[in-house]
């Protein structure tokens, strides 16, 4: 009977030594936790043993933020959590002045422009509604000792530093934006956007160009700050306290935003992408690209000088307060692209939300549709493809692939919690022969389309909206956004 048991001890690894084993294990353990305790006690009611003791420092959290007054990081992140930093000259802001007043929130918004001197009388008094401006610092002696390839490119790059100086303890900011004097943001989609973010953390958020050599020349991986990049208060504080030793490091780059992307590179960060964030590097019409607007929420816009008016109808600044008049009401759907059929007609309409819908006289498929027609031409000229960043569709003759075009024009809210918004003609196709022999099948006599959308914002973006086309009476077509039936085809 002895033996069996010694047996059964043996194959289950009990022995005399291993109990002896554990009940040492066991005293050392205790006697460990307990001396943790006495340290951890005697830390805290000693003030001058530091919280963050060799003993303890591999047992505390860290809190990568020092700052007096933060609130709980619960609370959701608003526009009172954002500062704008805009980087101009006081030459151009004579004229652009019309683009940040079209986004810009007095005593709403806060920020401030960065302009390389001291404005002159005909910008005095300065407006209220206006952000309030700062003359950038003088980084003489700097640039001398660097011998500074770009002395432009430094100073806009030390902005965010400068930015960064200008914010107090109690005023919480979360996220630093940088830009420029042409930039316009829609900041309750960047709210929106940055609020999925851990401002606690270090984030690097832009926009890459959409003309695919501009990356290739600078970096497929740098924020472009005509688009706007937005940088987490923690990287933004690691930034500016190294800014000195960032711009001696890269003053032989010649980019500024190049120069921001390798200073946040030596720290350890990469760019987030923003498909939503638009530098615009293209040049002409770009109705095309804003009619197939990717399906991330509207950010920025950039490069407006550099483009036509984005209305027909209008001039540059024109145009942008004109979209902004959609932007405020309803910034979720901003140029969000919706796609729906008339069968009887075999007609295919893709709106592109507060700025255009285009009616097809053929049925076409929405991965064709969700390639921007090339209305645009190339930032710099290039020999062969690729161009862009994304696919694109040709202009083109055929009756059955030229779309018929219509440009925002009205919008309200109504009693029953809608949102209408009316479209009306930009012009005839100039294109004589239909799509089809039946005459009756020609969208050619509709003039102008209403569309119904609901006012409640949209907040997923896991799939785009589903629409109908309820009405086409005369020369006028409406239609009603909904949300897509659960497995609903949109074919």
């Amino acid at each position: 009977m002895a033996s069996k048991m010694s047996s059964v001890k043996e194959r289950l690894g009990f022995s005399s030594d291993n109990f002896a084993v554990g009940g040492l294990c066991k005293a050392l353990l205790i006697a460990g936790l307990l001396l943790y305790l006495i340290i951890l006690f005697q830390s805290n009611q000693n003030p001058n043993c530091p919280a963050n003791h060799k003993l303890l420092s591999p047992f505390l959290k860290r809190d990568p933020i020092s700052r007096t007054n933060q609130t709980s990081d619960d609370t959701p992140t608003d526009l009172s959590h954002l500062v704008f930093g805009l980087l101009g000259s006081e030459k151009a802001w004579h004229q652009r002045k019309a683009y940040i007043e079209s986004w810009w929130r007095p005593k709403v918004t806060k920020g401030y422009l960065y302009l390389d001197k001291p404005p002159t009388r005909e910008l005095r008094p300065w407006s209220t509604v206006w952000p309030p401006y700062r003359v950038s610092d003088d980084l003489t002696k700097l640039l001398q000792e660097t011998k500074a390839q770009a002395p432009v490119m430094i100073r806009m790059v030390h902005g965010i530093m400068e930015v960064f100086r200008e914010l107090k303890d109690n005023e919480n900011i979360r996220w630093i934006v940088m830009g420029d004097d042409d930039s316009i943001f829609f900041v309750e989609n960047m709210v929106d956007v940055l609020a999925k973010y851990d401002h606690t953390k270090y984030y690097y958020l832009g926009g890459q160009s959409e003309f695919i050599m501009s990356n290739f020349w600078y970096s497929f991986n740098q924020g472009f700050g005509g688009a706007g990049f937005m940088l987490s208060y923690p990287l933004a504080k690691a930034l500016a306290k190294d800014m000195e030793g960032c711009l001696r490091r890269y003053a032989y780059f010649t980019s500024a935003d190049k120069i921001t992307f390798a200073c946040i590179a030596d720290i350890g960060v990469n760019l987030s992408p923003q498909k939503g964030s638009h530098q615009i590097d293209l040049r002409g019409d770009i109705s095309g690209f804003l009619s197939s607007h990717p399906k991330s929420p509207l950010m920025s816009l950039h490069h407006f000088d550099g483009v036509q008016p984005l209305f027909p109808s209008m001039d540059r600044f024109e145009s942008t307060r004109h979209l902004m008049k959609a932007a405020n009401v309803d910034q979720s759907r901003m140029l969000q692209q919706t796609i729906c059929y008339h069968r009887q007609n075999k007609w295919s309409f893709s709106i592109s939300w507060g700025y255009s819908v285009h009616i097809y006289e053929r049925v076409l498929p929405r991965s064709y549709l969700q390639n921007p027609i090339e209305t645009f031409q190339m930032w710099s000229e290039m020999s062969n493809p690729p161009y862009y960043m994304f696919n694109t569709r040709v202009l083109s003759n055929d009756s059955c692939e030229a779309p018929h075009v219509f440009f925002f024009e009205s919008i309200k809210k109504t009693s029953k919690n809608e949102i209408f918004t009316s479209y009306s003609r930009a012009s005839p196709r100039g294109i004589f022969l239909n799509c089809s022999s039946n005459e009756s099948r020609s969208a050619e006599h509709i003039f102008k389309i209403e569309v119904v959308s609901p006012a409640t914002k949209r907040i997923e973006m896991d799939r785009c909206e589903c629409c109908d086309i309820v009405g086409k009476v005369g020369n006028k077509a409406q239609i009603n956004f909904r949300e897509c039936m659960t497995e609903e085809i949109i074919a």
